[in-house]
């Protein structure tokens, strides 16, 4: 694994609620993706072929390894889950954020384009594009099966994003094509579609806020970037922000009153209660992927650098905000199909 050092570029910020704590050079040439779990932040460098663990203090990597190309990844409860591929296979690699190590290897079929987990990790979800269509790859870690949920056909479509609620019973899924994109939402438990919203331009990013509210970002050549505001119980845009230039990605505060947008060149970010975009985040190289955990936002870089601000602290959570989404009656769960499908 390559070394840590300390950067010198120049790093900028246009408001004093958002403060510079540490930047450091990380891999070789872009960083792909980066999450942030627990004291550990997960990074995955495209070009060099490999993942790294770093401390989420110091930035010092502590773990590591080489397996396969990696592209989009998610963590949770201590464990990476990074889509890999290569020349002969595509996988899901899960590394234990602690040691660095890798757990375990589940093959999949077709390109993974996007990935997320349940809060207790016992389920992965990989979004996948197919010959003719898209799907989601439903890993259940425990009993070491894999079902899948049948999306959308169209040999043109991809899953730019997968988000799970806080209930565990709905994803949120972001599908474009050569004609729309659209933001679906799928009962994890029956595999079916419960509902679409046409939304237009590529999704780049979906987040989910406590209040039964949707964050949507596109980037389209023409029109530029637009954060929308999706209302998930009517199923309804509400509002719509101009953001960026070309977006590439989306990060929410714990509290859902900051949202976080990377640029060709810097980090936008938005008052999501007044819809505006109240600072800017410039670092010394272009932006290419944004954690957020707490009060620490960490910006990777085309540079192969990472750097991480103190920004406003999130507001605690309570009990009606988790549980304010409509629920579902969650009948008994699926019997799946061994791994390796």
């Amino acid at each position: 694994m390559a070394q840590v050092h300390a950067r010198s570029s120049s790093v900028t910020v246009g408001n004093p609620d958002v403060a510079l704590l540490k930047s450091e050079t990380v891999g070789r040439g872009p960083i792909s993706a980066i999450a942030v779990d627990n004291g550990t932040v997960v990074v995955s460098n495209f070009s060099d072929d490999s993942i790294a663990v770093l401390d989420a203090d110091t930035l010092a990597v502590h773990g590591g390894v080489f397996a396969g190309r990696p592209t989009t990844l998610a963590v949770s409860d201590d464990r990476a889950f990074v889509a890999v591929s290569s020349a002969s296979y595509d996988a899901i690699a899960v590394i234990d954020t602690v040691s660095g190590d890798v757990l375990k290897e589940y093959p999949l079929s077709y390109d993974v384009t996007a990935v997320t987990a349940s809060a207790d990790g016992k389920r992965i979800y990989a979004g996948r594009a197919a010959e003719d269509g898209v799907d989601i790859a439903v890993i259940d870690v425990t009993a070491e099966r894999v079902g899948t949920i049948y999306l959308a056909r169209g040999a043109d479509a991809t899953i730019d994003a997968l988000r799970l609620d806080a209930t565990g019973r709905r994803l949120y899924v972001a599908v474009s094509d050569s004609r729309s994109s659209r933001l679906m939402t799928v009962d994890v438990e029956t595999g079916r579609v419960r509902a679409t919203l046409e939304i237009g331009a590529p999704i780049r990013g979906v987040e989910l806020g406590f209040d039964s509210t949707a964050y949507v970002l596109t980037s389209d050549i023409a029109d530029g970037g637009a954060l929308y505001f999706v209302d998930l119980v009517k199923n309804q845009i509400t509002s719509m922000l101009t953001v960026a230039m070309a977006p590439t990605q989306l990060a929410l505060s714990d509290d859902g009153t900051r949202a976080y947008v990377v640029d060709y060149d810097h980090v936008a970010v938005i008052d999501t209660d007044s819809r505006t975009v109240v600072t800017e985040v410039r670092v010394g190289a272009r932006p290419s992927a944004i954690a957020l955990r707490g009060d620490r936002l960490y910006v990777a870089d085309f540079g192969g650098g990472v750097t991480a601000y103190a920004v406003a602290s999130p507001a605690p959570m309570l009990y009606s905000q988790f549980m304010g989404a409509p629920s579902l009656v969650a009948p008994a769960p699926r019997e799946l199909t061994p791994a390796g499908v």
